[in-house]
């Protein structure tokens, strides 16, 4: 597996944060962040813990609010998005630690990620109506299809629960990719997971983006990982950007050396 290269600087990009600042108390965890993600890119946040990489996703899909700064998605430009707002417009999020429905099975816990996107109301849905029940097949099928490309079919009905956690991991990554969205902003999809499980889940971030052509914001600790599979990667401390490059960029930057890579290898 080899490094998404990073598209041409001339690309419009999908995803530019400008000047975006955050503060809980008076305490700042993002300082006026600028950076941009072109279409068809991994970009990868990384930095030490506290460094405001967590709280950043949560401004891009809507749950924090920024004291200053915008966002513009897909050419639109917004003080703050309401999470509703964002998913309908394609951004899917996953999480530090799986938000998973523990007693449901796999399937339906991948469906619930289309919640936000059903077009008809509860009360065609209750009473079975045509366009309802064509709907759930047409939300069910794409679902069935998520489950063979991450490779989740023979799990398909056991209890997430029940399940190894890599293999939660991957639940929960079907959850957000049955959205079909055009940017996916994936939270430590790493974490927990041993040498094994992080080779399976690397491919599957490389797949989504190279075959199904989702632009893919993650925040990742391995830093090995990090320099194989993005194109594009953003360094804060504190808040603060202080590298922004391709890998070999960022792992020749004299700040992020000292901030966090320490001696490069």
């Amino acid at each position: 597996m080899n490094a998404h290269p990073r598209a041409v600087e001339a690309a419009a990009p999908i995803l530019d944060v400008r000047g975006v600042s955050l503060s809980f108390k008076g305490v700042k965890a993002i300082s006026d962040l600028s950076f941009s993600v072109v279409r068809g890119e991994i970009c990868a946040l990384i930095g030490p813990n506290g460094a405001g990489k967590s709280s950043l996703l949560n401004v891009l899909n809507g749950v924090y609010v920024p004291a200053s700064g915008e966002i513009v998605f897909n050419g639109e430009h917004f003080r703050q998005i309401e999470p509703l707002a964002a998913a309908r417009r394609g951004i899917a999020r996953t999480f530090q630690n799986n938000a998973l429905f523990k007693k449901m099975s796999v399937l339906d816990n991948v469906l619930t990620g289309l919640a936000r996107h059903t077009r008809t109301g509860f009360l065609a849905q209750a009473l079975r109506l045509p366009g309802a029940r064509r709907e759930e097949a047409e939300l069910r099928e794409r679902a069935e299809a998520i489950l063979e490309f991450l490779e989740l079919q023979p799990y398909r009905d056991l209890t997430v629960g029940n399940l190894a956690y890599g293999i939660q991991k991957r639940v929960e990554l079907g959850r957000a990719l049955v959205s079909a969205p055009t940017l996916l902003l994936l939270d430590e999809p790493l974490a927990g997971m041993n040498a094994h499980e992080k080779a399976e889940m690397s491919e599957f971030v490389f797949g989504i983006n190279r075959h199904l052509g989702i632009t893919v914001v993650l925040i990742e600790h391995d830093v090995g990982i990090v320099m194989n599979l993005s194109g594009h990667v953003v360094v804060l401390d504190y808040g603060r950007k202080i590298g922004d490059g391709t890998p070999a960029e960022v792992a020749s930057n004299a700040d992020v050396i000292s901030a966090y890579l320490g001696t490069v290898h």
